[in-house]
């Protein structure tokens, strides 16, 4: 009898863990189409755009991705981490009204910032650049929208929900750059104007999806919960150091326009899609599969046996990734030339040479939100909150040093040493629970 239970063991774990393994599948799947779909795009695009004018669209997308650190990306991430809250307090008909609501607000800052930002390229003399802004803005907000109702499937574990709209963002976005640059003709412009009619279709397949899955089976609760509020007080610190990060990210791009060309932003991009956004999207699998689980698991976060369960699950994450980096930076480094070769025009080949340290800047950064993660499902966002703007500033002085002494060499290195120093933050707020000075997550 010992021996076939013993034999059973493996299919009572397998049983066990179905649910799992199936969304594992369902993310690992889209995420793959989604990696592949971005290495195509690179390749339609050097192919149809100059790297003067690559480099236009790197910059145009600056704009959109201020509008997602500073206004969307807070407030996204707050929804999805507090699905599961309500779940919980069976109060999902408040919550999915103040999602509404946060949303809504969010979409007027934008307008507002939109008419900042028109008005600054008027001052400047940059008025050709009005079209490309407007349709990164555009794009920025339903990106918003989508990020914020995958989290809400995603925390559901809707996990096939979750796979289909990733999948349709990789096809449309293909579909509609391509036909936005036979329509408009080969400009940043028309690849950002094709990303926002992507971005704004799967809004619309979204809100349909959300009404028949979560909205329908929701009865209005008899209370008026504030979930607005609980909702902005995890998201406003996100929404804060948003700005520095986002200064960071782009600065990478805006010191290679100052102190090198166009040209060597639009190959710096090239390098970022390649090595950088695959791996983040790679880690990406393991963290939309945990994440929700370690929601779930962590509850409010006052359970101090339920978040030590989260601590242990967090760091294994973190070690797979730098797992992953190591065997990245190795393939990247034998492999470097025949990746250009095949994904990459002729005229942006000449910086393969530096795609394993771009590689390896990922995936030491990937680890470093691994453990944000963490933090975030202990509702300890406020902890982060001198890390994240401390280590954006330094990243942004290490982009403007490097390129003004070394150029396109010089900001990959500088990238490679925010994404290190950022990690090494993160492991000493991610220690063990048993070492922190406060073990209650941060409230108001």
């Amino acid at each position: 009898m010992l021996a076939l239970h013993e034999r059973l063991r493996p299919l009572k774990i397998l049983a066990k863990n179905r649910r799992i393994l199936a969304e594992g599948g369902w993310i690992l799947v889209a995420q793959a189409l989604s990696v592949t779909s971005g290495l195509v795009l690179v390749r339609i695009l050097t192919a149809h755009l100059s790297p003067v004018q690559y480099g236009e669209l790197a910059l145009g997308l600056t704009a959109a991705g201020l509008v997602n650190q500073v206004v969307m990306g807070g407030i996204s991430a707050g929804i999805a981490r507090h699905y599961t809250i309500a779940s919980d307090a069976r109060d999902l008909h408040n919550y999915l009204r103040d999602s509404r609501l946060l949303l809504q607000l969010a979409s007027i800052a934008v307008l507002g910032i939109g008419g900042v930002l028109s008005g600054a390229l008027h001052v400047l003399g940059r008025g050709q650049w009005l079209n490309l802004t407007a349709a990164c803005l555009v794009f920025s907000v339903f990106a918003g929208y989508v990020g914020a109702l995958d989290g809400i499937q995603n925390a559901a574990r809707h996990r096939s929900v979750v796979a289909f709209h990733m999948a349709l963002v990789a096809c449309l976005r293909i579909a509609l750059s391509l036909a936005f640059l036979h329509w408009l003709g080969p400009s940043g412009a028309s690849v950002a104007g094709g990303y926002a009619c992507t971005m704004a279709l799967a809004t619309a397949s979204h809100i349909l999806v959300l009404r028949r899955t979560i909205s329908q089976a929701t009865p209005a609760s008899i209370t008026r919960a504030s979930w607005a509020r609980k909702i902005w007080e995890y998201s406003w610190p996100i929404s804060t150091w948003g700005g520095f990060t986002w200064m960071q990210q782009v600065s990478d791009r805006w010191a290679l326009e100052t102190f090198a060309s166009l040209d060597a932003v639009g190959q710096y991009a090239v390098l970022f899609q390649l090595g950088y956004t695959p791996t983040l999207m790679l880690v990406g699998v393991g963290t939309t599969l945990v994440g929700p689980i370690l929601y779930q698991r962590a509850g409010d976060a006052t359970d101090h046996v339920r978040t030590a369960k989260v601590h242990r699950i967090g760091w294994l994450l973190t070690i797979a990734t730098l797992s992953i980096a190591a065997f990245g930076f190795t393939s990247a480094f034998f492999l470097h030339d025949l990746v250009f070769r095949i994904f990459v025009a002729e005229d942006y080949r000449s910086c393969s040479y530096l795609l394993p340290w771009i590689v390896l800047a990922g995936g030491v950064f990937s680890a470093g939100q691994v453990l944000g993660l963490k933090l975030m499902s202990e509702l300890r966002t406020r902890t982060m909150t001198v890390a994240k703007i401390a280590t954006a500033l330094a990243g942004v002085s290490f982009n403007f040093i490097g390129a003004r002494f070394m150029g396109l060499q010089g900001v990959v290195a500088a990238l490679v040493l925010f994404s290190s120093i950022y990690l090494a933050w993160m492991l000493v707020l991610g220690r063990s629970p048993e070492t922190r000075s406060s073990r209650s997550p941060d409230r108001s």
